[in-house]
Protein backbone atom coordinates (compact mmCIF):
# COMPACT_ATOMS: atom_id res chain seq x y z
CA UNK A 1 0.00 0.00 0.00
CA UNK A 2 1.38 3.42 -0.97
CA UNK A 3 1.03 6.36 1.38
CA UNK A 4 0.32 9.67 -0.31
CA UNK A 5 2.50 12.66 0.57
CA UNK A 6 -0.37 14.62 2.01
CA UNK A 7 -1.56 11.70 4.11
CA UNK A 8 1.94 10.96 5.30
CA UNK A 9 2.50 14.53 6.26
CA UNK A 10 -0.72 14.62 8.20
CA UNK A 11 -0.32 11.23 9.84
CA UNK A 12 1.15 12.33 13.17
CA UNK A 13 -0.34 11.81 16.62
CA UNK A 14 -0.78 14.90 18.75
CA UNK A 15 -0.44 14.53 22.52
CA UNK A 16 -2.26 17.44 24.21
CA UNK A 17 0.17 17.50 27.15
CA UNK A 18 3.20 17.55 24.84
CA UNK A 19 1.60 20.37 22.86
CA UNK A 20 0.96 22.41 26.01
CA UNK A 21 4.55 21.94 27.22
CA UNK A 22 5.83 22.97 23.79
CA UNK A 23 3.74 26.15 23.84
CA UNK A 24 4.83 27.00 27.40
CA UNK A 25 8.49 26.31 26.66
CA UNK A 26 8.62 28.52 23.60
CA UNK A 27 6.32 31.18 25.08
CA UNK A 28 8.53 31.79 28.13
CA UNK A 29 11.67 31.96 25.98
CA UNK A 30 10.22 34.66 23.76
CA UNK A 31 8.90 36.47 26.80
CA UNK A 32 12.40 36.46 28.30
CA UNK A 33 14.08 37.70 25.12
CA UNK A 34 11.62 40.55 24.69
CA UNK A 35 11.64 41.46 28.35
CA UNK A 36 15.18 42.69 27.73
CA UNK A 37 14.11 44.54 24.58
CA UNK A 38 11.38 46.31 26.56
CA UNK A 39 13.69 47.21 29.45
CA UNK A 40 16.45 48.50 27.18
CA UNK A 41 14.06 50.38 24.88
CA UNK A 42 12.36 52.14 27.79
CA UNK A 43 15.67 52.98 29.50
CA UNK A 44 17.40 54.53 26.48
CA UNK A 45 16.87 58.09 27.73
CA UNK A 46 17.90 57.04 31.27
CA UNK A 47 21.03 55.04 30.40
CA UNK A 48 22.46 57.56 27.91
CA UNK A 49 23.92 59.84 30.63
CA UNK A 50 25.27 56.79 32.52
CA UNK A 51 27.44 55.62 29.62
CA UNK A 52 28.07 58.93 27.79
CA UNK A 53 27.75 61.64 30.44
CA UNK A 54 29.70 64.28 28.50
CA UNK A 55 27.71 63.95 25.26
CA UNK A 56 24.66 65.98 24.27
CA UNK A 57 21.21 64.46 24.87
CA UNK A 58 20.79 63.88 21.11
CA UNK A 59 24.15 62.10 20.90
CA UNK A 60 23.29 59.98 23.94
CA UNK A 61 20.02 58.87 22.33
CA UNK A 62 21.72 58.07 19.03
CA UNK A 63 24.41 56.04 20.79
CA UNK A 64 21.88 54.03 22.79
CA UNK A 65 19.81 53.43 19.66
CA UNK A 66 23.02 52.34 17.96
CA UNK A 67 23.79 49.95 20.82
CA UNK A 68 20.28 48.59 20.45
CA UNK A 69 20.81 48.20 16.68
CA UNK A 70 24.11 46.36 17.25
CA UNK A 71 22.06 43.55 18.75
CA UNK A 72 20.57 42.99 15.33
CA UNK A 73 23.75 43.26 13.30
CA UNK A 74 24.85 39.89 14.67
CA UNK A 75 21.45 38.22 14.51
CA UNK A 76 22.03 36.86 10.96
CA UNK A 77 25.22 35.11 12.10
CA UNK A 78 23.33 33.63 15.04
CA UNK A 79 20.47 32.66 12.74
CA UNK A 80 22.82 30.90 10.32
CA UNK A 81 24.77 29.11 13.05
CA UNK A 82 21.91 28.09 15.31
CA UNK A 83 19.63 27.35 12.36
CA UNK A 84 22.23 24.96 10.93
CA UNK A 85 22.79 23.48 14.40
CA UNK A 86 19.07 23.04 14.97
CA UNK A 87 18.69 21.15 11.70
CA UNK A 88 21.52 18.83 12.80
CA UNK A 89 21.21 18.20 16.54
CA UNK A 90 17.60 19.17 17.17
CA UNK A 91 15.37 22.14 17.95
CA UNK A 92 15.08 21.56 21.72
CA UNK A 93 18.82 21.50 22.44
CA UNK A 94 19.49 24.67 20.49
CA UNK A 95 16.60 26.50 22.15
CA UNK A 96 18.09 25.64 25.55
CA UNK A 97 21.47 27.11 24.49
CA UNK A 98 20.04 30.31 22.99
CA UNK A 99 17.78 31.06 25.95
CA UNK A 100 20.65 30.55 28.41
CA UNK A 101 22.80 33.02 26.47
CA UNK A 102 20.03 35.63 26.33
CA UNK A 103 19.45 35.38 30.09
CA UNK A 104 23.17 35.60 30.90
CA UNK A 105 23.72 38.69 28.74
CA UNK A 106 20.66 40.51 30.09
CA UNK A 107 21.59 39.83 33.73
CA UNK A 108 25.20 40.92 33.16
CA UNK A 109 24.14 44.31 31.76
CA UNK A 110 22.66 45.01 35.20
CA UNK A 111 26.12 44.47 36.73
CA UNK A 112 28.01 46.80 34.38
CA UNK A 113 29.88 49.75 35.90
CA UNK A 114 29.12 53.10 34.28
CA UNK A 115 31.39 55.56 32.48
CA UNK A 116 32.20 57.31 35.76
CA UNK A 117 33.82 54.10 37.06
CA UNK A 118 35.69 52.55 34.11
CA UNK A 119 35.38 55.11 31.32
CA UNK A 120 34.97 53.95 27.71
CA UNK A 121 35.39 50.33 28.79
CA UNK A 122 31.81 50.53 30.06
CA UNK A 123 30.63 51.58 26.60
CA UNK A 124 32.55 48.72 24.93
CA UNK A 125 31.22 46.12 27.38
CA UNK A 126 27.64 47.31 26.89
CA UNK A 127 27.93 46.94 23.12
CA UNK A 128 29.60 43.50 23.45
CA UNK A 129 26.78 42.24 25.67
CA UNK A 130 24.19 43.53 23.20
CA UNK A 131 26.10 41.72 20.44
CA UNK A 132 25.99 38.48 22.47
CA UNK A 133 22.26 38.95 22.91
CA UNK A 134 21.84 39.47 19.19
CA UNK A 135 23.86 36.39 18.27
CA UNK A 136 21.85 34.16 20.62
CA UNK A 137 18.51 35.78 19.77
CA UNK A 138 19.23 34.98 16.10
CA UNK A 139 18.52 31.36 16.92
CA UNK A 140 15.86 31.92 19.58
CA UNK A 141 12.76 33.20 17.78
CA UNK A 142 13.19 31.31 14.52
CA UNK A 143 14.07 28.13 16.41
CA UNK A 144 10.93 28.59 18.50
CA UNK A 145 8.83 29.24 15.38
CA UNK A 146 10.12 26.03 13.81
CA UNK A 147 9.66 24.08 17.02
CA UNK A 148 6.07 25.05 17.75
CA UNK A 149 4.99 24.82 14.08
CA UNK A 150 6.27 21.24 13.93
CA UNK A 151 4.40 20.33 17.11
CA UNK A 152 1.08 21.97 16.18
CA UNK A 153 -1.85 20.29 14.39
CA UNK A 154 -2.37 21.60 10.87
CA UNK A 155 -5.82 23.08 11.43
CA UNK A 156 -4.76 24.99 14.56
CA UNK A 157 -1.20 25.95 13.71
CA UNK A 158 -2.04 29.64 13.47
CA UNK A 159 -3.54 29.65 16.97
CA UNK A 160 -0.62 27.89 18.65
CA UNK A 161 2.14 29.71 16.75
CA UNK A 162 0.60 33.08 17.60
CA UNK A 163 1.43 32.48 21.26
CA UNK A 164 5.09 33.08 20.37
CA UNK A 165 4.58 36.70 19.39
CA UNK A 166 2.06 37.09 22.20
CA UNK A 167 4.93 36.08 24.49
CA UNK A 168 7.20 38.58 22.75
CA UNK A 169 4.83 41.48 23.27
CA UNK A 170 3.94 40.46 26.82
CA UNK A 171 7.67 40.25 27.57
CA UNK A 172 8.17 43.70 26.11
CA UNK A 173 5.17 44.95 28.11
CA UNK A 174 6.58 43.38 31.29
CA UNK A 175 9.93 45.09 30.77
CA UNK A 176 8.27 48.40 29.97
CA UNK A 177 5.96 48.11 32.98
CA UNK A 178 8.80 47.38 35.40
CA UNK A 179 10.73 50.42 34.14
CA UNK A 180 7.68 52.70 34.17
CA UNK A 181 6.60 51.71 37.69
CA UNK A 182 10.11 52.28 38.98
CA UNK A 183 10.22 55.70 37.32
CA UNK A 184 6.89 56.60 38.90
CA UNK A 185 7.93 55.30 42.30
CA UNK A 186 11.50 56.57 42.53
CA UNK A 187 11.80 59.33 39.93
CA UNK A 188 13.96 59.72 36.87
CA UNK A 189 17.04 60.90 38.75
CA UNK A 190 17.07 57.88 41.07
CA UNK A 191 16.81 55.60 38.04
CA UNK A 192 19.77 57.32 36.45
CA UNK A 193 21.75 57.13 39.70
CA UNK A 194 21.68 53.32 39.73
CA UNK A 195 18.17 51.91 39.95
CA UNK A 196 18.23 51.32 36.16
CA UNK A 197 20.14 48.10 36.97
CA UNK A 198 17.25 46.42 38.78
CA UNK A 199 15.09 45.59 35.70
CA UNK A 200 18.09 43.82 34.12
CA UNK A 201 18.94 41.94 37.32
CA UNK A 202 15.33 40.72 37.61
CA UNK A 203 16.04 38.77 34.40
CA UNK A 204 18.19 36.33 36.39
CA UNK A 205 15.49 34.54 38.42
CA UNK A 206 12.89 34.93 35.65
CA UNK A 207 15.34 33.45 33.15
CA UNK A 208 16.18 30.47 35.34
CA UNK A 209 12.48 29.62 35.60
CA UNK A 210 12.14 29.93 31.81
CA UNK A 211 15.15 27.67 31.24
CA UNK A 212 13.68 25.05 33.59
CA UNK A 213 10.39 25.06 31.69
CA UNK A 214 12.20 24.73 28.38
CA UNK A 215 14.12 21.67 29.64
CA UNK A 216 10.76 19.90 30.09
CA UNK A 217 9.85 20.19 26.40
CA UNK A 218 10.14 17.17 24.08
CA UNK A 219 11.89 17.31 20.71
CA UNK A 220 9.85 18.21 17.62
CA UNK A 221 8.23 15.01 16.24
CA UNK A 222 9.04 15.95 12.65
CA UNK A 223 12.71 16.46 13.45
CA UNK A 224 12.80 13.23 15.48
CA UNK A 225 11.60 11.27 12.44
CA UNK A 226 14.03 13.11 10.18
CA UNK A 227 16.88 12.30 12.58
CA UNK A 228 15.96 8.61 12.56
CA UNK A 229 16.15 8.58 8.76
CA UNK A 230 19.55 10.26 8.87
CA UNK A 231 20.83 7.68 11.37
CA UNK A 232 19.57 4.95 9.03
CA UNK A 233 21.45 6.59 6.14
CA UNK A 234 18.29 7.54 4.23
CA UNK A 235 18.94 11.31 4.36
CA UNK A 236 21.94 13.59 4.57
CA UNK A 237 22.06 16.90 6.49
CA UNK A 238 21.96 20.08 4.41
CA UNK A 239 24.54 22.87 4.55
CA UNK A 240 23.81 26.63 4.42
CA UNK A 241 24.77 26.90 0.74
CA UNK A 242 22.51 24.07 -0.41
CA UNK A 243 19.73 25.48 1.78
CA UNK A 244 20.08 28.87 0.10
CA UNK A 245 20.05 27.37 -3.40
CA UNK A 246 16.98 25.26 -2.69
CA UNK A 247 14.97 27.93 -0.85
CA UNK A 248 16.02 31.28 -2.33
CA UNK A 249 12.50 32.36 -3.35
CA UNK A 250 10.69 31.65 -0.05
CA UNK A 251 13.69 33.13 1.77
CA UNK A 252 13.35 36.33 -0.27
CA UNK A 253 9.62 36.40 0.47
CA UNK A 254 10.40 35.95 4.17
CA UNK A 255 12.88 38.84 4.12
CA UNK A 256 10.27 41.18 2.61
CA UNK A 257 7.39 40.06 4.85
CA UNK A 258 9.49 40.33 8.00
CA UNK A 259 10.81 43.73 6.90
CA UNK A 260 7.29 45.09 6.46
CA UNK A 261 6.05 43.68 9.77
CA UNK A 262 9.09 44.47 11.90
CA UNK A 263 9.60 48.01 10.64
CA UNK A 264 6.19 48.83 12.04
CA UNK A 265 6.68 46.53 15.03
CA UNK A 266 9.98 48.00 16.19
CA UNK A 267 8.77 51.53 15.49
CA UNK A 268 5.90 50.83 17.86
CA UNK A 269 7.85 49.02 20.58
CA UNK A 270 11.48 50.07 20.81
CA UNK A 271 11.34 53.52 19.20
CA UNK A 272 7.99 54.91 20.38
CA UNK A 273 9.09 55.87 23.94
CA UNK A 274 12.05 57.78 22.51
CA UNK A 275 9.87 59.46 19.89
CA UNK A 276 7.17 60.52 22.33
CA UNK A 277 9.71 61.76 24.91
CA UNK A 278 11.50 63.86 22.30
CA UNK A 279 9.59 64.82 19.19
CA UNK A 280 6.19 63.97 20.67
CA UNK A 281 6.54 66.62 23.39
CA UNK A 282 5.76 64.29 26.31
CA UNK A 283 7.83 63.63 29.42
CA UNK A 284 9.72 60.32 29.71
CA UNK A 285 7.32 58.74 32.21
CA UNK A 286 4.15 59.64 30.26
CA UNK A 287 5.66 58.42 27.00
CA UNK A 288 6.51 55.09 28.61
CA UNK A 289 3.14 54.71 30.34
CA UNK A 290 0.91 55.35 27.32
CA UNK A 291 2.17 52.47 25.22
CA UNK A 292 1.98 49.69 27.81
CA UNK A 293 -1.82 49.12 27.80
CA UNK A 294 -1.85 49.04 23.99
CA UNK A 295 1.03 46.54 23.99
CA UNK A 296 -0.82 44.26 26.40
CA UNK A 297 -4.01 44.40 24.32
CA UNK A 298 -1.99 43.59 21.20
CA UNK A 299 -0.40 40.59 22.90
CA UNK A 300 -3.74 39.26 24.14
CA UNK A 301 -5.26 39.63 20.67
CA UNK A 302 -2.61 37.62 18.83
CA UNK A 303 -3.86 34.07 19.58
CA UNK A 304 -7.30 35.17 18.35
CA UNK A 305 -5.72 36.59 15.20
CA UNK A 306 -3.88 33.30 14.75
CA UNK A 307 -7.19 31.47 15.19
CA UNK A 308 -8.75 33.80 12.60
CA UNK A 309 -5.95 32.96 10.16
CA UNK A 310 -6.73 29.25 10.67
CA UNK A 311 -10.28 29.90 9.54
CA UNK A 312 -10.00 32.52 6.77
CA UNK A 313 -6.37 31.95 5.74
CA UNK A 314 -3.05 33.63 6.47
CA UNK A 315 -3.06 35.79 3.34
CA UNK A 316 -6.30 37.73 4.02
CA UNK A 317 -5.05 38.67 7.50
CA UNK A 318 -1.69 39.78 6.09
CA UNK A 319 -3.45 41.75 3.32
CA UNK A 320 -5.41 43.74 5.89
CA UNK A 321 -2.31 44.41 8.00
CA UNK A 322 -0.31 45.63 5.00
CA UNK A 323 -3.04 47.84 3.52
CA UNK A 324 -3.86 49.29 6.95
CA UNK A 325 -0.21 50.27 7.44
CA UNK A 326 -0.05 51.95 4.03
CA UNK A 327 -3.19 53.99 4.67
CA UNK A 328 -2.84 54.83 8.35
CA UNK A 329 0.87 55.29 9.14
CA UNK A 330 1.08 58.98 8.21
CA UNK A 331 -2.18 59.90 10.00
CA UNK A 332 -0.94 57.93 13.03
CA UNK A 333 2.26 59.99 13.28
CA UNK A 334 0.25 63.18 12.89
CA UNK A 335 -1.65 62.16 16.01
CA UNK A 336 1.49 61.01 17.84
CA UNK A 337 3.23 64.35 17.32
CA UNK A 338 0.24 66.35 18.59
CA UNK A 339 1.27 66.25 22.27
CA UNK A 340 -2.41 65.67 23.15
CA UNK A 341 -2.66 62.45 25.18
CA UNK A 342 -6.03 61.17 23.81
CA UNK A 343 -4.82 61.81 20.24
CA UNK A 344 -1.49 60.10 21.02
CA UNK A 345 -3.35 57.02 22.24
CA UNK A 346 -5.37 56.99 19.00
CA UNK A 347 -2.11 57.17 17.04
CA UNK A 348 -0.69 54.25 19.00
CA UNK A 349 -3.81 52.19 18.28
CA UNK A 350 -3.61 53.00 14.55
CA UNK A 351 -0.11 51.52 14.41
CA UNK A 352 -0.73 48.75 16.94
CA UNK A 353 -3.62 47.10 15.06
CA UNK A 354 -1.69 46.23 11.86
CA UNK A 355 1.33 45.13 13.91
CA UNK A 356 -0.91 42.66 15.78
CA UNK A 357 -2.37 41.43 12.47
CA UNK A 358 1.10 40.94 10.99
CA UNK A 359 2.54 39.12 13.98
CA UNK A 360 -0.53 37.03 14.68
CA UNK A 361 -0.48 35.56 11.16
CA UNK A 362 3.23 35.49 10.25
CA UNK A 363 4.20 33.10 13.05
CA UNK A 364 2.42 30.25 11.25
CA UNK A 365 3.04 31.55 7.73
CA UNK A 366 6.84 31.58 7.73
CA UNK A 367 7.67 28.00 8.89
CA UNK A 368 5.25 26.64 6.27
CA UNK A 369 7.39 28.10 3.47
CA UNK A 370 10.26 25.66 4.09
CA UNK A 371 10.78 21.87 4.30
CA UNK A 372 11.59 20.14 7.58
CA UNK A 373 15.16 19.18 6.68
CA UNK A 374 16.05 22.84 6.00
CA UNK A 375 13.37 24.78 7.88
CA UNK A 376 15.43 25.99 10.83
CA UNK A 377 18.39 27.00 8.66
CA UNK A 378 16.38 28.75 5.93
CA UNK A 379 14.12 30.57 8.36
CA UNK A 380 17.03 31.48 10.63
CA UNK A 381 19.00 33.04 7.78
CA UNK A 382 16.20 34.93 6.05
CA UNK A 383 14.32 36.11 9.13
CA UNK A 384 17.38 37.44 10.91
CA UNK A 385 18.87 39.14 7.86
CA UNK A 386 15.59 41.01 7.49
CA UNK A 387 15.37 41.90 11.18
CA UNK A 388 18.98 43.10 11.17
CA UNK A 389 18.55 45.33 8.13
CA UNK A 390 14.98 46.57 8.63
CA UNK A 391 13.79 45.67 12.15
CA UNK A 392 16.34 46.38 14.85
CA UNK A 393 17.69 49.31 12.86
CA UNK A 394 14.19 50.83 12.42
CA UNK A 395 14.48 53.12 15.49
CA UNK A 396 17.78 54.68 14.45
CA UNK A 397 16.72 54.87 10.76
CA UNK A 398 13.47 56.60 11.66
CA UNK A 399 15.23 58.97 14.07
CA UNK A 400 17.80 59.85 11.38
CA UNK A 401 15.14 60.37 8.69
CA UNK A 402 13.11 62.65 10.94
CA UNK A 403 16.15 64.73 11.91
CA UNK A 404 17.45 64.98 8.32
CA UNK A 405 14.06 65.93 6.82
CA UNK A 406 12.80 67.96 9.76
CA UNK A 407 9.39 66.31 9.39
CA UNK A 408 7.69 64.17 12.03
CA UNK A 409 5.66 62.53 9.26
CA UNK A 410 8.74 61.02 7.61
CA UNK A 411 8.41 58.03 9.95
CA UNK A 412 4.89 57.37 8.71
CA UNK A 413 5.98 57.49 5.07
CA UNK A 414 8.81 55.06 5.83
CA UNK A 415 6.40 52.55 7.39
CA UNK A 416 4.00 52.94 4.44
CA UNK A 417 6.71 52.24 1.86
CA UNK A 418 7.80 49.09 3.69
CA UNK A 419 4.17 47.94 3.87
CA UNK A 420 3.85 48.35 0.09
CA UNK A 421 6.71 45.89 -0.30
CA UNK A 422 4.87 43.60 2.11
CA UNK A 423 1.81 43.64 -0.15
CA UNK A 424 3.94 42.37 -3.02
CA UNK A 425 5.32 39.54 -0.89
CA UNK A 426 1.89 38.49 0.38
CA UNK A 427 0.70 38.22 -3.21
CA UNK A 428 3.54 35.80 -4.04
CA UNK A 429 3.24 33.29 -1.18
CA UNK A 430 0.99 30.22 -1.19
CA UNK A 431 -1.82 29.87 1.31
CA UNK A 432 -0.82 27.38 4.01
CA UNK A 433 -3.71 27.47 6.51
CA UNK A 434 -4.95 24.00 7.35
CA UNK A 435 -2.31 22.28 5.23
CA UNK A 436 0.54 19.96 6.34
CA UNK A 437 4.04 21.39 6.58
CA UNK A 438 6.47 20.60 3.79
CA UNK A 439 8.56 17.57 4.71
CA UNK A 440 11.42 17.79 2.20
CA UNK A 441 12.12 18.90 -1.35
CA UNK A 442 12.23 15.36 -2.69
CA UNK A 443 9.85 13.24 -0.59
CA UNK A 444 7.62 13.30 2.47
CA UNK A 445 8.77 11.85 5.76
CA UNK A 446 6.73 8.68 6.08
CA UNK A 447 5.66 7.02 9.32
CA UNK A 448 7.23 3.70 10.15
CA UNK A 449 5.83 0.75 8.22
CA UNK A 450 2.84 -0.82 9.91
CA UNK A 451 2.28 2.18 12.19
CA UNK A 452 -1.28 3.38 12.58
CA UNK A 453 -1.63 6.92 13.85
CA UNK A 454 -4.52 9.38 14.02
CA UNK A 455 -4.83 12.16 11.47
CA UNK A 456 -2.67 15.12 12.50
CA UNK A 457 -4.88 17.67 10.83
CA UNK A 458 -8.02 16.62 12.67
CA UNK A 459 -6.67 15.79 16.14
CA UNK A 460 -8.37 18.03 18.68
CA UNK A 461 -6.58 19.51 21.67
Amino acid sequence: MTTSPSAAASARPIDPQVMKRAVRGTFVGNLMEWYDVGVFGYLIVTMGPVFLPDASPAAQVLFMLGAFASTYVFRPLGGIFFGWLGDRIGRQRVLFITLSMVVLATFTIGLLPGYATIGMTAVVLLVLLKVLQGFSAGGELTGALTFIAEHAPDKRRGFFCAFLDAGSFLGFSAGATVVTLMQLGFGQQAMQDGLWRIPFLIAGPIGLAAIYMRLKVEESPLFAELHEQRVAGLRKPSNPLSTLRANWLPMLQTVILVAAANTAGYAFTSYMPTYLAGLGNLDAISSNLLGVPVLILMALSMPFIGMLSDRVGRKPVLWVGSIWTVLCSVPAFMLLSSGNIPLVVCGLVLIGIPVALYMGALAATLPALFPTDQRNSALGMSYNVSVAVFGGTAPIIIESIIRSTGSHLAAGFYLAVMALLGIIAVKGIKESAGKPLLQSHDAPILPAQGTTVPNRATTQL
